[in-house]
């Protein structure tokens, strides 16, 4: 693919944007990917260069929630391999299934987060966590095992996903919003790896876009920390219904087309 003045400015444009939203609530792969679409880049390219990418915005967006103290290094930190390790575990089961398959359950299941989120007023205002039992931990893990394998394999609201589970378990929208990026770190570096190994990412315009995810994850993050919980929340409902609306889209697509 020639490199162009005009892809470059997409790129670095959408990467911003994408990195913006990605540092607060996830969904960010929903600006990036078809961005990348869009200059021509085959589907599985694109996922593997977004992937590259977005690993650069999520860590600039977890340090700056550690940085802040809205992480908790003791949780995550034993979390993060095992992430990691099924993350890459989901990309190369999608190498064999069409990750299609699973679209119609995420409609379903982001619709249900959106719903309950709405009329929960009061939900993820003040953090009410506390050492969890041994049946709720192992609840807790296997959820976040599961967004991590899921993010390797289809990925869309994976953020949104990490957070909402972070919030079930008593975690306010600040804290379960920097908790989640560490943790899509670990999946998204997961991924990224056997995209790698795999030959699908574009590794120039991987890490152009990477470089505007960092400045547009910095500043998503800071001005989440600064407004607090409820700038959160109010992103986090708009994020979750703007995938419902693009993972329909594209399950209707994909019907028409057969």
């Amino acid at each position: 693919m020639d490199i162009s003045l005009n892809i470059i400015v997409i790129i670095i444009a959408f990467g911003f944007l994408a990195a913006f939203i990605d540092a607060v609530v996830g969904g960010g792969g929903l600006i990036s990917i078809p961005a990348l679409l869009a200059i021509g880049m085959p589907p599985s390219i694109a996922l593997g260069t977004n992937k590259l990418a977005s690993s650069f915005g999520s860590l600039t967006s977890a340090i700056k929630f550690i940085r802040s103290g809205k992480v908790d290094l003791s949780i995550v930190l034993k979390l993060f391999p095992f992430i990691f390790v099924f993350s890459a575990g989901g990309a190369s089961l999608a190498t064999f299934l069409p990750a299609q398959v699973l679209k119609p359950l995420v409609i379903v299941i982001l619709t249900l987060v959106l719903i309950y989120t709405i009329f929960k007023k009061d939900w993820g205002d003040v953090r009410t966590y506390s050492k969890l039992t041994f049946g709720k931990a192992i609840i807790f893990v296997g959820l976040l095992l599961l967004i991590g394998f899921y993010d390797g394999f289809l990925g869309g609201g994976t953020g949104s996903f990490m957070l909402f589970v972070l919030l079930m378990f008593g975690f306010d929208f600040l804290s379960a919003a920097g908790n989640a990026k560490v943790l899509n770190f670990a999946s998204n570096i997961g991924a990224l790896v056997l995209f790698i190994i795999l030959g699908q990412v574009n590794f120039v315009y991987g890490l152009i876009m990477g470089v505007s995810m960092i400045i547009g994850s910095y500043i998503g993050a800071q001005l989440a920390i600064s407004k607090g919980v409820g700038y959160v929340k109010l992103l986090f409902i708009i994020v979750t219904a703007l995938l419902i609306l693009k993972n329909t889209y594209d399950y209707i697509v994909q019907l028409l087309g057969k």
